[in-house]
């Protein structure tokens, strides 16, 4: 798996130890941005996640529920986090909106739900937040997510809720989103994977 984390982190241009300066632009993704995209989330959720979950866990859960939902990158609500390195640009985090019923997973995720939420009865989803293991702490979840908030907000939203991994958590409950309750979900490889349904709504 080592062999495997190395190969992955390649495909991304090196930013080990940036310096604190580098400017950071977010954009919406497009389909372009696709296979990068894949690279970057195995990079965070083997680099990130082992803290809070088992590689068992992981690799039951990469692809289905930790991965590119690619109707978000279509609905023009899903974001990228770019740094200049290396003499162009290179992908450090992402995240995003959704204005559909599923609440957290990938393209290929058991029962997923595409129904379109009432913004004014419902609660927009926060998705499928990744960052690059070399760029974690520094501030570029918080922005995503405000960049998503304030999205949402505009579509009419006043609710958030997301299906949060426990490596998100001390992130969303800074920025006043609550627990609601908690999810053990079934792997295909006889794992669960626990995940904190958590909510926030305008005051």
């Amino acid at each position: 798996m080592a062999t495997r984390y190395r190969r992955l982190h390649a495909i991304l241009p090196t930013v080990i130890a940036p310096p604190a300066s580098h400017a950071v632009h977010l954009r919406l993704a497009t389909s372009d941005d696709v296979p990068a995209l894949h690279a970057l989330i195995e990079v965070s959720v083997r680099g990130l996640m082992i803290r809070e979950y088992s590689l068992a866990q992981l690799e039951g859960a990469l692809g289905t529920y930790l991965g590119v939902d690619t109707q978000l990158v279509a609905d023009g609500t899903y974001f990228v986090a770019e740094v200049e390195a290396s003499g162009g640009t290179t992908m450090v985090g992402c995240g995003g909106w959704s204005k559909r019923k599923t609440l957290f997973g990938a393209d290929h995720r058991p029962g997923r739900e595409n129904t379109l939420l009432d913004p004014g009865a419902d609660a927009a989803k926060i998705r499928a937040f990744f960052i690059h293991p070399d760029w974690a702490r520094r501030g570029i979840g918080a922005r995503i997510l405000q960049a998503c908030e304030e999205a949402a907000r505009a579509a009419g939203f006043t609710r958030y809720e997301m299906g949060a991994t426990l490596t998100g958590v001390p992130l969303y409950e800074a920025k006043g989103y609550k627990t609601i309750d908690y999810v053990e979900i079934p792997l295909s490889n006889g794992e669960f994977l626990k995940v904190v349904r958590m909510g926030k709504e305008d005051k």
